[in-house]
């Protein structure tokens, strides 16, 4: 099969529930700049569509770039200042760019929070962390118990800090709760269901007070950090299933 974006495209909307989500994520899924129809034989993927990841994925010589945050979000953008560069360069370098935001948190095998309930050892994982009437992180029992710099440790991504780590619970944490990115305020159903644990890529003032009185560990692992997983298993997968060439672009915020 040649690997076109819209072969591609029909291949993660197949494999991501892309369609399944169009009503709760403000994200533009799937196709967000197209390339002139001929042969993608490399790709990249990145978290974020920034002009950095566009330039190292034109240096890459990459023909689309995977990202789980693209350009486009619930509304329609004028094509002016660094929104014109930003896609006048995707488009002089013929790259095609391709966005998945929940689905690819979501989903049970390839997403941010099933690898991150992997990497934390979480027995049998349940879906957990309702957002617009779907559940898009995952929970359950440790395989064995850890210490909350221990759980922080085993998702950090290249060795990166965590942006906080909240120690307001148990020292041996056996169960926990996963959502990535900003998903801060969604601790409360976590304390609701009396887990150990709660992480997300984000802290949140308006929750810490809830955590402390609650007895609620939290680990804010980053926005960008705890959202590399899935983007990073995706890439494997297009390997496995493709055997195309395919390349991670790290470009961390920090944040």
């Amino acid at each position: 099969m040649m690997l076109t974006t819209h072969a591609l495209d029909k291949f993660f909307r197949g494999l991501l529930d892309i369609d399944g989500f169009k009503d709760i994520d403000s994200s533009l899924n799937g196709i967000q700049v197209d390339n002139n129809g001929g042969e993608v034989r490399k790709m990249a993927f990145a978290v974020d569509a920034c002009m950095e990841t566009f330039k190292r994925a034109a240096r890459a010589g990459a023909g689309l770039l995977f990202v789980h945050h693209g350009l486009f979000w619930g509304k329609p953008l004028s094509l002016e200042g660094g929104h014109l560069q930003r896609v006048k360069f995707l488009l002089d370098n013929n790259i095609a760019l391709y966005a998945v935001h929940l689905p690819l948190d979501q989903h049970p095998r390839l997403g941010n929070n099933a690898v991150l309930a992997e990497m934390l050892g979480i027995k049998e994982p349940e879906p957990f962390g309702l957002y617009h009437g779907r559940k898009i992180g995952y929970k359950g029992s440790l395989s064995s118990a850890l210490t909350i710099e221990e759980a922080a440790s085993r998702i950090s991504y290249m060795g990166r800090p965590p942006l906080g780590i909240f120690p307001f619970g148990k020292k041996e944490i056996l169960t926990c709760g996963v959502i990535s990115g900003g998903a801060a305020r969604e601790a409360p159903q976590a304390l609701e269901e009396g887990l150990d644990l709660y992480i997300a890529g984000e802290s949140s003032h308006s929750v810490y007070h809830q955590a402390l009185e609650g007895g609620l560990n939290m680990i804010a692992g980053g926005h960008y950090s705890t959202e590399v997983w899935g983007v990073k298993r995706m890439m494997e997968e297009c390997v496995a299933q493709f055997g195309i060439d395919c390349e991670f672009i790290d470009v961390p915020t920090g944040l």
